[in-house]
Protein backbone atom coordinates (compact mmCIF):
# COMPACT_ATOMS: atom_id res chain seq x y z
CA UNK A 1 0.00 0.00 0.00
CA UNK A 2 3.02 2.60 0.66
CA UNK A 3 4.50 1.52 -2.48
CA UNK A 4 1.03 2.76 -4.10
CA UNK A 5 0.59 5.75 -2.24
CA UNK A 6 4.32 6.75 -3.49
CA UNK A 7 3.28 5.98 -7.30
CA UNK A 8 -0.15 8.17 -6.78
CA UNK A 9 2.01 10.81 -5.09
CA UNK A 10 4.38 11.02 -7.89
CA UNK A 11 1.68 11.54 -10.46
CA UNK A 12 -0.09 14.47 -8.68
CA UNK A 13 3.21 16.06 -9.07
CA UNK A 14 3.08 15.16 -12.23
CA UNK A 15 -0.08 16.39 -13.01
CA UNK A 16 0.54 19.59 -11.48
CA UNK A 17 3.05 20.68 -14.10
CA UNK A 18 2.38 21.37 -17.57
CA UNK A 19 0.67 18.70 -19.60
CA UNK A 20 3.65 18.92 -22.50
CA UNK A 21 4.84 15.45 -24.48
CA UNK A 22 7.55 15.38 -21.70
CA UNK A 23 5.16 14.84 -18.68
CA UNK A 24 2.86 12.60 -20.51
CA UNK A 25 5.73 10.27 -20.90
CA UNK A 26 6.50 10.61 -17.10
CA UNK A 27 2.80 9.78 -16.32
CA UNK A 28 2.97 6.63 -18.28
CA UNK A 29 6.29 5.39 -16.33
CA UNK A 30 4.65 6.19 -13.52
CA UNK A 31 1.84 4.46 -14.30
CA UNK A 32 3.68 1.50 -15.46
CA UNK A 33 5.04 0.65 -12.03
CA UNK A 34 1.88 0.82 -10.40
CA UNK A 35 1.59 -2.71 -9.70
CA UNK A 36 -2.14 -4.59 -10.33
CA UNK A 37 -3.48 -6.27 -7.78
CA UNK A 38 -6.05 -9.06 -8.02
CA UNK A 39 -4.88 -12.96 -7.63
CA UNK A 40 -4.13 -13.91 -11.50
CA UNK A 41 -6.10 -16.75 -13.40
CA UNK A 42 -4.15 -20.01 -14.01
CA UNK A 43 -4.07 -18.45 -17.66
CA UNK A 44 -2.55 -15.37 -16.86
CA UNK A 45 0.03 -17.06 -14.89
CA UNK A 46 1.44 -18.94 -17.64
CA UNK A 47 1.31 -16.41 -20.23
CA UNK A 48 3.08 -13.80 -17.56
CA UNK A 49 5.92 -16.32 -16.78
CA UNK A 50 6.08 -17.47 -20.55
CA UNK A 51 6.25 -13.06 -21.70
CA UNK A 52 9.18 -13.28 -18.44
CA UNK A 53 11.09 -16.19 -19.29
CA UNK A 54 11.00 -14.73 -23.49
CA UNK A 55 12.48 -11.55 -22.29
CA UNK A 56 14.94 -13.16 -20.08
CA UNK A 57 16.09 -15.64 -22.50
CA UNK A 58 16.06 -13.40 -25.46
CA UNK A 59 17.62 -11.00 -23.66
CA UNK A 60 20.74 -13.42 -22.09
CA UNK A 61 21.51 -14.99 -25.63
CA UNK A 62 21.38 -11.60 -27.14
CA UNK A 63 24.59 -10.72 -25.10
CA UNK A 64 26.56 -13.98 -24.62
CA UNK A 65 26.42 -13.93 -28.26
CA UNK A 66 27.39 -10.72 -28.43
CA UNK A 67 31.72 -9.66 -29.66
CA UNK A 68 33.03 -10.41 -25.92
CA UNK A 69 29.89 -11.51 -24.32
CA UNK A 70 31.96 -14.43 -23.14
CA UNK A 71 35.10 -12.99 -22.71
CA UNK A 72 34.17 -9.79 -21.06
CA UNK A 73 31.96 -11.23 -18.55
CA UNK A 74 33.96 -12.68 -16.03
CA UNK A 75 31.28 -14.41 -14.78
CA UNK A 76 31.14 -16.72 -17.91
CA UNK A 77 34.40 -16.25 -19.40
CA UNK A 78 36.13 -19.58 -20.65
CA UNK A 79 39.64 -20.29 -19.32
CA UNK A 80 41.60 -23.44 -19.94
CA UNK A 81 40.49 -26.77 -19.24
CA UNK A 82 41.16 -27.59 -15.30
CA UNK A 83 43.69 -30.41 -16.22
CA UNK A 84 45.20 -28.17 -18.61
CA UNK A 85 45.91 -25.31 -16.25
CA UNK A 86 49.18 -26.33 -16.02
CA UNK A 87 49.58 -26.10 -19.80
CA UNK A 88 49.02 -22.23 -19.32
CA UNK A 89 51.04 -22.03 -16.05
CA UNK A 90 54.04 -23.31 -18.20
CA UNK A 91 53.63 -21.74 -21.29
CA UNK A 92 53.38 -18.47 -19.71
CA UNK A 93 56.46 -19.50 -17.22
CA UNK A 94 58.53 -19.94 -20.54
CA UNK A 95 57.58 -16.73 -22.24
CA UNK A 96 54.26 -18.26 -24.61
CA UNK A 97 52.06 -15.93 -22.99
CA UNK A 98 50.27 -14.85 -26.60
CA UNK A 99 50.02 -18.46 -27.07
CA UNK A 100 47.81 -19.20 -24.28
CA UNK A 101 45.72 -16.07 -24.60
CA UNK A 102 45.06 -16.84 -28.31
CA UNK A 103 43.64 -20.44 -26.90
CA UNK A 104 41.30 -18.89 -24.27
CA UNK A 105 40.07 -15.70 -26.96
CA UNK A 106 39.60 -18.17 -29.56
CA UNK A 107 37.42 -20.47 -27.27
CA UNK A 108 35.73 -17.69 -26.18
CA UNK A 109 34.85 -16.59 -29.24
CA UNK A 110 33.53 -20.03 -30.43
CA UNK A 111 31.16 -19.51 -27.52
CA UNK A 112 29.70 -16.44 -28.31
CA UNK A 113 29.27 -17.88 -32.04
CA UNK A 114 27.16 -21.40 -30.12
CA UNK A 115 24.96 -19.14 -28.29
CA UNK A 116 23.04 -17.51 -30.92
CA UNK A 117 21.85 -20.88 -31.49
CA UNK A 118 20.36 -21.01 -28.34
CA UNK A 119 17.83 -18.80 -28.54
CA UNK A 120 15.29 -20.66 -30.48
CA UNK A 121 15.96 -23.84 -28.31
CA UNK A 122 14.76 -21.83 -25.01
CA UNK A 123 11.37 -20.27 -27.08
CA UNK A 124 10.67 -24.15 -27.37
CA UNK A 125 10.38 -24.97 -24.31
CA UNK A 126 8.69 -21.99 -23.25
CA UNK A 127 6.14 -23.07 -25.96
CA UNK A 128 5.81 -26.46 -24.32
CA UNK A 129 5.79 -25.43 -20.81
CA UNK A 130 2.62 -26.44 -19.15
CA UNK A 131 0.23 -24.70 -16.71
CA UNK A 132 1.39 -26.56 -14.14
CA UNK A 133 5.26 -25.94 -14.85
CA UNK A 134 4.54 -21.99 -14.99
CA UNK A 135 3.05 -22.56 -11.55
CA UNK A 136 5.88 -23.94 -10.03
CA UNK A 137 8.19 -21.74 -11.47
CA UNK A 138 6.35 -18.43 -10.35
CA UNK A 139 5.83 -19.61 -6.85
CA UNK A 140 9.04 -21.82 -6.20
CA UNK A 141 12.60 -20.55 -5.69
CA UNK A 142 14.55 -17.83 -7.49
CA UNK A 143 15.90 -19.99 -10.14
CA UNK A 144 12.97 -22.18 -10.49
CA UNK A 145 12.78 -21.09 -14.39
CA UNK A 146 16.44 -22.22 -14.81
CA UNK A 147 16.42 -25.47 -13.11
CA UNK A 148 13.33 -25.85 -15.41
CA UNK A 149 15.59 -25.19 -18.55
CA UNK A 150 18.22 -26.90 -17.59
CA UNK A 151 16.24 -30.17 -17.42
CA UNK A 152 14.33 -29.93 -20.40
CA UNK A 153 16.95 -28.02 -22.74
CA UNK A 154 20.39 -29.03 -22.10
CA UNK A 155 20.67 -32.19 -24.54
CA UNK A 156 19.29 -30.24 -27.07
CA UNK A 157 22.03 -27.14 -26.55
CA UNK A 158 24.36 -29.69 -26.34
CA UNK A 159 23.37 -31.13 -29.14
CA UNK A 160 23.59 -27.80 -31.51
CA UNK A 161 26.36 -25.89 -29.58
CA UNK A 162 28.69 -29.21 -30.24
CA UNK A 163 28.83 -29.02 -34.40
CA UNK A 164 28.96 -25.17 -33.65
CA UNK A 165 31.54 -24.94 -31.51
CA UNK A 166 34.02 -27.59 -33.32
CA UNK A 167 33.32 -25.53 -36.23
CA UNK A 168 34.12 -21.97 -34.92
CA UNK A 169 36.84 -23.75 -33.11
CA UNK A 170 38.44 -24.01 -36.41
CA UNK A 171 37.62 -20.32 -37.98
CA UNK A 172 39.16 -18.80 -35.26
CA UNK A 173 42.08 -20.57 -34.58
CA UNK A 174 41.11 -22.36 -31.58
CA UNK A 175 42.53 -25.80 -32.97
CA UNK A 176 45.42 -24.79 -34.01
CA UNK A 177 46.26 -22.17 -31.30
CA UNK A 178 45.40 -25.21 -28.45
CA UNK A 179 47.44 -27.96 -30.87
CA UNK A 180 50.30 -25.50 -30.79
CA UNK A 181 49.88 -25.17 -26.89
CA UNK A 182 49.71 -29.08 -26.53
CA UNK A 183 52.55 -29.87 -28.42
CA UNK A 184 54.49 -27.16 -27.20
CA UNK A 185 53.46 -28.22 -23.52
CA UNK A 186 53.68 -31.82 -24.58
CA UNK A 187 57.49 -31.04 -25.70
CA UNK A 188 59.20 -30.01 -22.26
CA UNK A 189 60.74 -33.31 -20.82
CA UNK A 190 59.17 -35.18 -18.06
CA UNK A 191 55.29 -33.74 -18.06
CA UNK A 192 52.76 -35.53 -18.74
CA UNK A 193 51.28 -34.82 -22.32
CA UNK A 194 47.55 -33.47 -22.20
CA UNK A 195 45.38 -34.53 -24.56
CA UNK A 196 41.19 -32.58 -24.07
CA UNK A 197 38.41 -32.83 -26.36
CA UNK A 198 38.52 -28.92 -26.46
CA UNK A 199 35.22 -29.04 -28.74
CA UNK A 200 33.34 -31.30 -25.66
CA UNK A 201 34.39 -28.63 -23.08
CA UNK A 202 34.15 -25.71 -24.74
CA UNK A 203 30.13 -26.47 -26.00
CA UNK A 204 30.00 -27.83 -21.78
CA UNK A 205 31.04 -24.46 -20.71
CA UNK A 206 29.16 -22.33 -23.49
CA UNK A 207 25.63 -24.09 -22.25
CA UNK A 208 27.30 -23.09 -18.29
CA UNK A 209 27.36 -19.74 -19.40
CA UNK A 210 24.01 -19.61 -20.91
CA UNK A 211 22.21 -21.03 -17.13
CA UNK A 212 24.22 -18.60 -15.17
CA UNK A 213 23.15 -15.66 -17.52
CA UNK A 214 19.44 -17.03 -17.62
CA UNK A 215 19.63 -17.15 -14.13
CA UNK A 216 20.57 -13.34 -13.94
CA UNK A 217 17.47 -12.55 -16.21
CA UNK A 218 15.16 -14.74 -13.63
CA UNK A 219 16.70 -13.25 -10.50
CA UNK A 220 16.27 -9.26 -12.50
CA UNK A 221 12.31 -10.05 -13.02
CA UNK A 222 11.45 -11.67 -9.46
CA UNK A 223 13.31 -9.22 -7.36
CA UNK A 224 13.09 -6.03 -9.88
CA UNK A 225 9.69 -4.34 -9.88
CA UNK A 226 10.86 -1.88 -12.75
CA UNK A 227 11.95 -4.86 -14.87
CA UNK A 228 8.21 -5.96 -15.17
CA UNK A 229 7.78 -3.97 -17.87
CA UNK A 230 4.01 -5.17 -18.72
CA UNK A 231 0.69 -5.14 -16.90
CA UNK A 232 0.63 -9.08 -16.82
CA UNK A 233 4.18 -9.03 -15.14
CA UNK A 234 3.26 -6.53 -12.61
CA UNK A 235 0.17 -8.61 -12.02
CA UNK A 236 1.60 -11.87 -11.96
CA UNK A 237 4.87 -11.27 -9.93
CA UNK A 238 3.04 -8.98 -7.70
CA UNK A 239 0.88 -11.98 -6.78
CA UNK A 240 4.08 -14.09 -6.05
CA UNK A 241 5.84 -11.25 -4.02
CA UNK A 242 2.24 -11.36 -1.74
CA UNK A 243 3.48 -15.53 -1.43
CA UNK A 244 6.76 -15.11 0.08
Amino acid sequence: MKKINLYLIGLLLVCSSSCDVQSQQNIGNILKQIPIGGTPTTLEIGQGIKQALEIGTSQGADQLSAKDGFLGNLAVKILFPPEAQKVEKTLRSVGLNSLADNVILSINRAAEDAAREAKPIFLSAIKQMTIADATNILLGNKDAATQYFKRVTTAQLMEKFKPVITSSLSKVGATRYWTDAALAYNKIPLVKPVNTDLSAYVAQKAIDGMFIQVAQEELKIRDNISARSTSLLQKVFGYADTKK
